[in-house]
């Protein structure tokens, strides 16, 4: 008797002690508004886990206990769902509502963007403007629009200059303010002795860049970048035609997996079986990889490549290596 006395007084302070934390756990996740103490400001960084941000939010005073965040979230199955930018979080909000407002992106003012190596300007206007941070027709203009000058030289459009990379785009930022942002990114981005290496080289900055971004588009790994951006500079130094299928891709309006005789024979600056010498404009933005091969490019007599179609390329001296490779991978 006294066995089962003391078993329903100890049921009974267990349901109490469930009873009071689920109380505590209603007041701090629903109730509470202690936390924010003021509004501010809380970058959140790419890539960061639930648990990561409520360690963040706690440790800036945005939310009192990162355990009863990491609780609610589980509850309303958000854990995966929180995004990552700058938000301004007003003072004294309950965690659900700072939870809420993690969840559907209220009140950012900067969004994380990432692009990547090889988008061409309209393919990053389209990208910012699905991400709400422009209208796309807008921001097309401004990147093809407006020139810049590097190192002396003027490019006519921003075209191989919108450096890509994750960014922290404040979402009143208009076209000019994120083009201004991508270019001084490519500024930080450009070798050392870019300058000194574009005069050995015999070219302007702008040239190389242009360069660069061909072996952006045409080139699969790393290792052969500096290799394919030498056979460009045997070719131009020799009068030869580059012959380069992503220049020519570059006016279509779509991605075509098959370049036609029709397309070959397009009259247009960027084809680059007609005419000689670099096109007129980069084609894409080329990464730090395509850069750094653009301004030191590997020595090699090598005047030709085609694709093995594993992500890397066979090299040829002569017309007659090369019509061996092309007859070995491509038919």
């Amino acid at each position: 008797m006294l066995a089962r006395r003391l078993n329903l007084i100890a049921l009974g302070l267990a349901l109490m002690l469930v009873s009071v934390a689920l109380g505590a756990f209603h007041y701090f996740a629903w109730t509470d508004r202690a936390y924010p103490a003021a509004a501010q400001t809380v970058v959140i960084p790419s890539g960061a886990t639930g648990h990561d941000i409520g360690e963040l939010l706690q440790s800036r005073g945005i939310i009192r206990s990162a355990l009863v965040f990491a609780l609610l979230a589980r509850i309303d199955d958000e854990r995966t769902a929180m995004k990552a930018g700058e938000f301004a979080f007003a003072a004294h909000r309950s965690e659900s509502e700072i939870l809420k407002q993690v969840v559907t992106d209220g009140e950012q003012v900067a969004l994380w963007v990432t692009i990547p190596e090889g988008f061409t300007a309209k393919e990053i206007a389209q990208t910012l403007a699905e991400r709400d941070l422009g209208d796309v027709a807008a921001l097309q203009s401004t990147f093809l629009d407006t020139p810049l000058e590097i190192a002396g030289s003027k490019a006519p459009t921003l075209e191989g200059y919108l450096f890509p990379d994750t960014y922290l785009v404040p979402t009143s930022a208009t076209p000019a303010e994120i083009a201004k942002i991508m270019t001084d990114q490519f500024r930080a981005e450009l070798p050392s002795d870019a300058a000194l290496q574009a005069k050995r080289l015999g070219f302007t900055i702008p040239q190389i860049v242009t360069l660069a971004s061909l072996v952006e588009r045409e080139a699969k790994s790393d290792d052969e970048r500096a290799l394919m951006a030498g056979v460009y500079y045997n070719r131009l130094r020799r009068g030869m035609p580059l012959q380069v299928d992503a220049s020519l891709e570059y006016t279509f309006a779509h991605h075509k997996d098959v370049i036609t005789y029709a397309d070959l024979a397009r009259d247009t600056p960027y084809n680059t079986y007609e005419h000689t010498g670099l096109p007129p404009t980069p084609i894409a933005n080329p990464g730090r990889a395509s850069l750094l091969a653009a301004f030191h490019p590997r020595a090699s007599k090598y005047l030709y490549y085609v694709s093995m179609g594993n992500g890397h390329h066979a090299f040829s001296r002569t017309l007659a290596e090369h019509n061996a490779n092309v007859a070995r991978y491509l038919h």
